[in-house]
């Protein structure tokens, strides 16, 4: 697996080489750092673990500043990848260049907070009529029995909380790689508001 934390900048177009114009959201990368690295016969499994972005001193604990080699800066932001595909050693810097040659990625981020939402908005319900007199217009219905056993069964789609959750969208298409701005052009639903921390890994279940 080939990965990286990211940012996600915002969105643009771009026109491909037979002239379309195409909608793609902007990733920016930060140096990644290899912070460790992991080994299936000391811990079970190989990763490398990556930071993004210097901590202050005054706000590092000797705990945390642990777990960092000498000579390597504490980061704000760890991230660890299992079966790291590319070699690389404790104290390495990734940059974009490390995605160069995967078409497609899964991308992952905390989506955007909606709060408190109804069964229309949160799971696409279709309501009641809207005529007068029919007193369902927006309202969930049924949750269970009027007898025995009495109660709301689990899994119903139910008003509450809706966004606010670690969400990974699967097979957006990379339309370019540029490395001068360090950064990444893809196609797609990439979740998050601008600016949030993204985590970009080669597609899982598509490739070419």
């Amino acid at each position: 697996m080939i990965g990286l934390i990211g940012k996600k900048a915002g969105m643009t177009q771009v026109f491909d080489a037979s002239g379309k114009l195409i909608p793609v959201t902007v990733i920016e990368f930060a140096p990644n750092v290899v912070v460790a690295k992991k080994t299936a016969e000391k811990d079970g499994y190989d990763a490398i673990v990556v930071g993004v972005g210097e901590m202050k001193k005054s706000r590092t604990t000797k705990p945390y500043a642990g777990q960092f080699a000498e000579g390597i800066a504490p980061a704000k932001l760890l991230r660890e990848m299992r079966d790291f595909e590319k070699e690389c050693a404790v104290g390495d810097k990734l940059g974009v260049s490390t995605l160069e040659g995967l078409r497609f990625v899964d991308v992952t981020a905390v989506s955007k907070g909606k709060g408190f939402q109804g069964v229309m908005k949160r799971w696409g319900f279709g309501g009641g009529r809207n005529t007068h007199g029919s007193k369902f217009h927006r309202e969930p219905g049924s949750t269970g029995q009027s007898t025995y056993p009495h109660k709301t069964f689990k899994n119903v789609k139910l008003p509450g909380r809706m966004g606010g959750e670690r969400v990974t969208v699967q097979n957006l298409k990379v339309v370019r790689v540029d490395a001068e701005n360090a950064c990444i052009l893809v196609r797609g639903a990439v979740p998050g508001p601008r600016d949030c921390t993204v985590l970009v890994r080669g597609a899982v279940k598509k490739t070419k």
